[in-house]
């Protein structure tokens, strides 16, 4: 059917608006972008470097995964004129090996300088890993702490495959091959080898806690059952040592010899612009507008293009629903 002159006109009008608002988006993203560039190169007030005598404070929080720009900084802490280190813990725990790898790290800070820790509200599983690392932990009188103990989720779809009519068939070198796997009952054998993996990193957060906290027998026992303490509970089990928040491990630095008058230096991963303004999400969701999904994933993920994703045995606190 043949268009009017009116119609087309307004069709031409429209598509000029459409593509007006097409590079008004694409401006606002590349703006972003610039904002975020100038913002990780920008300036703001002298913080004392790493080559000067400090305090340094760096952070653990949320759900703890393998992080090379966590595991860099630690180490570049290591090798820093820091006099002392204030570790400030606000995680639910995450990977066992991810906490393994905090808990190395610190403690070999540690060796030439007292390391106190934060509990801000919580420090559970894995968070609790890498307060112990520390020589010294206080926490709030309603922290949350402990959850001591390591576990293994997978989903079992079998029910529903078999409502779908959907059997999933596999050929294994042996029958422990890929197994739990979630589509196939779990076998004795399985539930029975994945146990032995769990019981073995659970023995070797017990000892951790033992050696650090001091605890055996009943005190041990009592504190290592997945249960969760308030700071209140946890000073009386001797899983911290103080209750209070900065000032106090402050304090407690510099009874061992560190002066309290220096600086505090907060250490952070290297990050882009974007996410050190917050923007990285905004962006992303614009370039998905856009119809750009490579780059809205990139901004996502940092720009590593890795996904954020947990593996391996967990050490993390699941409070129920």
């Amino acid at each position: 059917m043949a268009l009017d002159a009116e119609s087309i006109i307004e069709r031409r009008a429209l598509r000029r608006r459409l593509a007006i608002w097409r590079v008004g988006a694409i401006a606002l993203v590349g703006l972003v972008i610039v904002v975020g560039a100038l913002a990780a190169f920008g300036g703001g007030a002298r913080k004392p470097g790493p080559r000067e005598a400090h305090i340094a404070k760096v952070e653990i929080s949320g759900v703890i995964m393998d992080d090379e720009k966590r595991q860099k900084l630690l180490k570049d802490i290591d090798k820093s004129d820091a006099k002392g280190v204030l570790l400030v813990v606000n995680s639910p725990g995450g990977g066992v090996t991810a906490s393994e790898d905090i808990y190395l790290a610190v403690r070999k800070i540690a060796e030439k300088r007292p390391v106190v820790a934060v509990v801000e509200t919580l420090a559970a599983s894995g968070g609790y890993i890498a307060a112990i690392a520390a020589d010294h932990i206080v926490a709030r009188e309603t922290s949350i702490t402990g959850s001591i103990g390591v576990l293994a989720q997978y989903p079992n779809f079998t029910g529903l495959l078999e409502k779908l009519g959907v059997q999933v068939e596999s050929v294994k070198s042996s029958p422990l091959k890929a197994a739990p796997n979630g589509v196939e009952p779990t076998s004795p054998e399985a539930r029975k080898a994945l146990e032995a993996l769990i019981l073995d990193s659970y023995a070797w957060f017990k000892t951790l806690v033992s050696e650090r906290r001091k605890l055996d027998g009943a005190g041990l026992a009592t504190v290592v059952d997945g249960r969760v303490f308030t700071g209140r509970q946890a000073i009386g089990l001797k899983l911290v040592d103080e209750i209070g928040g900065e000032d106090q491990a402050i304090a407690w630095l510099g009874t061992q010899g560190v002066n309290v008058d220096l600086p505090v230096r907060e250490w952070k991963p290297n990050q882009g612009g974007l996410a050190r303004l917050g923007l990285a999400g905004m962006a992303a969701s614009a370039a998905d507008a856009l119809g750009f999904p490579a780059l809205g994933a990139a901004l996502r993920t940092g720009g590593d293009g890795r996904p954020l994703m947990l593996d391996g045995l967990l050490a993390l606190w699941q409070p129920s629903a």
